[in-house]
């Protein structure tokens, strides 16, 4: 077995653990300074640096995208680090918010290329996908775990600790990123002429492709809340996945191409005046 330091993504320099020696006293007081700071102040802070690029570990977020394929515990492995310098779980850093918009909007072009959307379909499709299926649905999921875990699974007594919003909210981020490359970038290449109006081979290989999309999400997601101490019973989060594959079964039986008419939706949405 490889060892942690030989396979584990580079650690950003906003979350490397200090000397205890050399700059034990510089870390004690960046501790106490990032307490302090409130969800608004550490929000703002986040935001501001949206557009300093520089300021960005742009080699660290795609390492962690890679990690989210093959070895996802890894990636909250790092969080955890955060925890411990700047007492927060959720990123300080953007670049992997950057980096989801490149990968959104060059897989939102590839799917309109192969649906033959326009470019104004492009432009239609595109914020579809960023602000309903990522934004919209993870605000929506990020919003409803946080709510549950903070007030059914955090362990007695509290302590004073609590889900980060922001935290909830990165989850569905890591946790959407390997399920948009799937169904909007791997499967492209085979949509229209095997998938899209496949036959019944057709249907159970797009099929599949959901199955493990949606099975990535919903493991990458009990990794994240399972990563916190503080919290238990946080094997119910993989409960979903029995209702994933009854459903999945039951789609061969009835034969519905769940690609298929994803396609048609979006047509629908992005086309509403064409057939």
């Amino acid at each position: 077995m490889k060892s942690f330091g030989k396979t584990s993504p580079p650690v950003s320099p906003s979350s490397t653990l200090s000397s205890p020696f050399a700059d034990g006293r510089r870390s004690d007081d960046n501790k106490k300074t990032d307490a302090h700071l409130s969800a608004n102040a550490k929000r703002y802070k986040y935001f501001r640096r949206l557009f300093k690029f520089r300021q960005m570990d742009f080699e660290y977020a795609f390492w962690q995208m890679l990690y989210l394929f093959y070895s996802p515990q890894k990636v909250y492995r790092n969080f955890q680090y955060r925890k411990q310098t700047k007492d927060q779980w959720a990123r300080d850093d953007p670049a992997f918010l950057v980096l989801m918009s490149f990968w959104l909007c060059a897989s939102s072009l590839g799917f309109s290329l192969v649906l033959g959307l326009g470019f104004v379909g492009f432009i239609k499709f595109l914020l579809w996908v960023v602000f309903v299926d990522c934004i919209g649905v993870g605000l929506l999921i990020a919003t409803l775990l946080w709510f549950v875990t903070n007030k059914y699974m955090v362990v007695n007594p509290p302590r004073g600790q609590d889900v980060e919003w922001a935290y909830a909210f990165d989850v569905h981020l890591n946790a959407f990123f390997p399920l948009l490359m799937i169904l909007h970038f791997f499967q492209l290449p085979l949509l229209n002429h095997f998938i899209y109006h496949g036959n019944t081979l057709g249907c159970i290989f797009g099929n599949t492709l959901w199955l493990v999309a949606v099975g990535y999400y919903i493991y990458i997601t009990f990794l994240g809340y399972s990563a916190l101490p503080f919290l238990k019973n946080t094997r119910t989060m993989l409960f979903p996945m029995m209702g994933v594959v009854l459903l999945y079964i039951l789609s061969l039986i009835l034969r519905y191409n769940f690609t298929s008419h994803l396609c048609d939706f979006y047509h629908y949405r992005i086309t509403p005046y064409h057939p």
